[in-house]
């Protein structure tokens, strides 16, 4: 991506950073760092960090990393404004600020441990904010679009040619490893969450992890699965039947979920209250009797991470905006024999949506 695309983003944040007084900025989340500065997407793991950005109200912003990035950092970032931390970190990062004339420095409470924060605090005053960011990742330009888009494709694709792979025998374990095999050889860079294959009784388990259960002649298969393509994530549910009769129950649940999916979708267009989508689909559950299993949101954004903003809940004021891309992947799940959900993911437009 060009980095001037990197750039304007920064210079968006700094519009909203002057709107609130805020000179400096420090960015840890790694996705928000990729998003302001192309620089490494992931951290190496959960407790440890690649770096972080500093966004200042001069425009002279800062990579700040160690040693081992500085290859990577010097390919999207000038040398002269990369800071080589030390340890401690935080308080490396602390004084670097300072002397840069900064007394303050505002950080995401969010992405930030207490640990870290409490050490950053004993070389510079710091001030707590978290959203930013996210509020430039909601609306997604041409470029995300496009990498969507084929995110989203390459998981149709998969869809298509793992259902018939879908046999008595094969355990839910088995057909995660097919499904990730698919996306690697066909131009996915990884997986964009660990897929969710859920056998049987296991389908009632919203975030079940694949494990030995084994596919049978006549039960539910729920799979949950995305893909990562040019940095931007896919996700998508499908609920099959495998064997020649679907149960009477089953057919019952897909319908009603089915339904609800098209009645909250129905409500997606820039503009529109969020909130409206979720009590759409609620209101077919209700009328059916149903609601108690239906036990999460609507749907979420989806974009360099797969679970981001905006959050489709019955809480909140937010409107759609064109450019957002969310998921619609209402369920009903029942711990006697199983559940469904199905979902989509749907572009925000003007005064509509698009169904990817």
């Amino acid at each position: 991506m060009n980095t001037q695309v990197f750039t304007a983003r920064r210079d968006r944040l700094r519009t909203l950073m002057a709107g609130k007084g805020y000179k400096a900025m420090l960015v840890p989340l790694a996705a928000n760092r990729y998003y302001l500065s192309g620089f490494e997407l992931h951290d190496p793991q959960c407790n440890e960090s690649a770096g972080m950005i500093l966004v200042t109200d001069s425009g002279e912003d800062w990579l700040m990393t160690d040693s081992r990035f500085i290859d990577a950092a010097a390919r999207v970032w000038p040398r002269e404004r990369v800071f080589i931390y030390r340890y401690p970190v935080m308080e490396s990062i602390g004084r670097h600020i300072r002397s840069l004339g900064y007394s303050e420095v505002c950080v995401d409470d969010q992405s930030l441990s207490f640990r870290n924060w409490k050490n950053m605090s004993n070389a510079i005053s710091m001030v707590p904010c978290s959203g930013y960011v996210e509020a430039l990742r909601l609306i997604k330009d041409d470029t995300e679009i496009a990498a969507i888009r084929k995110a989203n494709a390459l998981n149709h694709k998969v869809f298509a040619q793992i259902e018939k792979e879908l046999v008595p025998g094969r355990t839910e374990r088995e057909i995660a490893w097919m499904i990730e095999k698919l996306y690697r050889e066909q131009g996915a860079s990884e997986l964009a969450f660990t897929t969710i294959v859920a056998v049987g009784k296991n389908a009632a388990l919203p975030h079940a992890i694949p494990g030995d259960d084994i596919i049978t002649e006549n039960c539910p298969v729920l799979i949950d699965k995305g893909c990562r393509v040019d940095e931007y994530c896919s996700d998508q549910t499908r609920t099959f039947w495998v064997g020649n009769s679907p149960s009477d129950e089953f057919k019952r649940t897909l319908e009603l979920v089915q339904e609800a999916q098209r009645a909250g979708i129905s409500a997606i267009a820039g503009g529109e209250p969020i909130p409206e989508v979720y009590d759409r689909a609620n209101s077919v559950f209700e009328r059916h009797g149903v609601e108690k299993y239906f036990t999460h949101s609507f749907g979420h954004g989806v974009g360099l991470e797969t679970h981001e903003g905006p959050g489709l809940s019955m809480r909140g004021i937010q409107l759609f905006e064109p450019g957002m891309v969310v998921t619609a992947e209402p369920g009903l799940y029942y711990p006697e024999w199983g559940g469904v959900r199905w979902e989509h993911m749907v572009l925000v437009t003007d005064d509509a949506c698009e169904v990817l």
